[in-house]
């Protein structure tokens, strides 16, 4: 995954607070991934139209972090969703 790719959540996975687990959980077919608060801040933003610089940019900015701190935990985060059919690039 790079800078430019512009990361989404695919038909038949989303996020969704979890009353019986009492969390945020990512859910995709027959699949469920309990989210911390940075997994649910990255995960918000993936708007469709966003790219993962763009994403970073905003999660910097936000949270008053450097970007190049902040930008390899995104990618590898993201990366690892998409290699679970969680997150889909174009």
């Amino acid at each position: 995954m790079t800078g430019g790719d512009i990361a989404f959540l695919p038909r038949g996975v989303r996020t969704h607070y979890d009353a019986v687990r009492r969390t945020d959980v990512l859910m995709g077919p027959e699949r469920v991934l309990m989210l911390d608060a940075i997994g649910k801040a990255i995960l918000e933003r993936l708007d469709g139209t966003a790219s993962v610089e763009a994403i970073v940019a905003d999660l910097a900015q936000t949270y008053d972090a450097p970007v190049e701190v902040i930008a390899p935990d995104v990618t590898a985060y993201l990366t690892d969703l998409h290699g679970k059919g969680f997150v889909h690039v174009r």
